[in-house]
This record gives structure tokens, sequence and C-alpha cells, in this order.
């Protein structure tokens, strides 16, 4: 289950990087106690079996969105669950919504959504993000051009 983990973890993290248009920049935000991680990349980025796994789809034309959530304890984080909702909007202004599904992975816990995307496509993401048991909303916007060629 570690090793898993592991693996997903990286590929998750090695290819939004690759693929972000922004290689260096990290992509957290600090809310109080909390340190959000995000990122989206297409989906066929992922190998089969980590796809198969996740029930992702693999498609140049399919993006996931990836949302981690962590609570800092001292020196050290763990990740704790939340309520994620959000939605991503294009240039033209057409909505996805994002269906975010929680998936545990031994101590990691991850949320994650599909969506549909064209080439060159740039979608303006705006996720809420409420950790179990509070009331703070932590709000993240980015942006992600996407390729499908």
């Amino acid at each position: 289950m570690i090793q898993r983990q592991n693996l997903l973890i990286s590929i998750l993290f090695l290819f939004s990087s690759l693929f972000s248009g922004s290689i260096l920049a990290e992509n957290s935000k600090t809310f109080g106690d909390y340190i959000v991680h995000y990122n989206a990349f297409r989906s066929d980025t992922l190998t089969p079996e980590i796809a198969k796994a996740y029930s992702l789809t693999r498609r140049n034309n399919r993006m996931v969105v990836n949302i981690t959530i962590q609570k800092k304890d001292g020196d050290t984080t763990k990740p704790v669950k939340a309520k994620v909702k959000g939605f991503a909007s294009n240039l033209t202004g057409q909505i996805k919504d994002l269906e975010f599904k929680q998936i545990l992975d031994g101590e990691a816990i991850y949320y994650l959504a599909q969506s549909q995307v064209s080439n060159r496509e740039t979608l303006k993401f705006d996720i809420k993000i409420t950790p179990e048991g509070e009331t703070l909303v932590a709000k993240i916007n980015f942006n992600q051009k996407f390729y499908t060629d």
C-alpha cells in the first residue's frame, strides 16, 4: 500500500510539473494551520495501472485536478479529510463542474476530479476546501493551459 502511495505521489507531482508550464512553481497555499497542495494535468500522463486503481479515465483530452490538505503539527504535517468543491471555467465562460472524490491510500488523502479539455484550452479553477471539523473555507484559484495534441 505504501509503495502504491509513493508511486502515485511521485507520478502526480512529476507530471504536474512537466505539463504545467510552470515547472519551478510550488502549487500550495497556507491557510492558518493548513496547507493545501493542488495541481492539474492531462490524465493520459498517468500509467494505466494508476488510472485503473483510482477509476480515472486516461485520455489526452481529459484532465485531473489533485487536491491534498495537510494540517501543521509542530514541525510535521499530517493529511486531513475535507469537503472539496469547485468548478473550472474557460475563456469563453463555459463552466465545468468538478466532482471531487476522496481517495484514501494508506495515510494519504487525495481529492481528485476529472473533466474534458480542448487543445490549448485555459481553465481557471475556483476551488473551496473546508477541513473536517472546521468552519474555515480555504479558496484556491489558479489557471492551467492544456495541450491535447
